[in-house]
């Protein structure tokens, strides 16, 4: 049977689009004498990457994990290849998205408590880099029909059980969620948990503002 011509073209379409790699996870050329910023998240962060590298050009050498983050399972299998061999001295991390997300049967892909129990391990292991650590807070799920299913209940939950940790270790906090939520009639997408472009810019501007705080704190300590 010969597929339609139109029909194959979508498929190419859709074939290209799966292999092209998303732009977030371009290598970064560092500037010398830059302070190196890791980003560390999901698909959220890697909507911010690009303009966050734009609001820090000249300021610092922003990388981000080349994938996306998801849960903290795969954080606590993967972090140690996304630090890799060199030098942090700000990490901007978040996790809580994926793990919140509900699965087949109604629960959770990753529970609070392990949610918790993962986060703690993930924290202990950034802390031995000695870059000053920052925690982004889960931005707001819309209410409706989802796919992958979610909650938007489920993300203050898993925001209040990080805080506790987060502040534990005295970490900054990065609230994304706060500074989303007033703004998203016209910075999320309908009945999607991403951002428009405004969205993603809103967002950037927050995080950078919150690394400049972090480099600002590292240079007074290093003088």
């Amino acid at each position: 049977m010969i597929r339609p011509l139109a029909a194959v073209m979508a498929a190419s379409l859709a074939l290209a689009c799966a292999q092209t790699p998303n732009p977030s996870f371009a290598d970064v050329s560092d500037t010398p004498n830059l302070p190196r910023v890791l980003l560390i998240g999901d698909s959220i962060s890697m909507g911010y990457t690009i303009p966050v590298r734009e609001l820090l050009r000249g300021k610092a050498n922003v990388h981000r994990i080349p994938a996306n983050g998801g849960p903290t399972t795969r954080g606590l299998e993967d972090l140690d290849a996304w630090l890799g061999p060199g030098h942090w001295d700000v990490i901007h991390f978040n996790f809580g998205l994926h793990d919140l997300k509900l699965m087949e049967d109604g629960t959770h892909q990753v529970s609070i408590a392990d949610y918790r129990r993962n986060l703690r391990k993930i924290i202990e292991r950034l802390r031995k880099t000695g870059a000053v650590l920052i925690w982004a807070t889960t931005t707001p799920v819309p209410e409706g029909r989802l796919n992958p299913p979610r909650r938007s209940s489920d993300v203050p939950a898993y925001n209040a059980a990080a805080q506790k940790i987060i502040e534990g270790n005295g970490i900054a906090i990065d609230d994304l969620y706060a500074i989303a939520e007033p703004h998203l009639i016209a910075w999320q997408r309908p009945a999607n948990v991403h951002y428009t472009e405004e969205g993603y810019q809103g967002l950037a501007q927050a995080v950078a503002n919150s690394i400049e705080r972090a480099l600002a704190k590292t240079s007074a300590t290093a003088h």
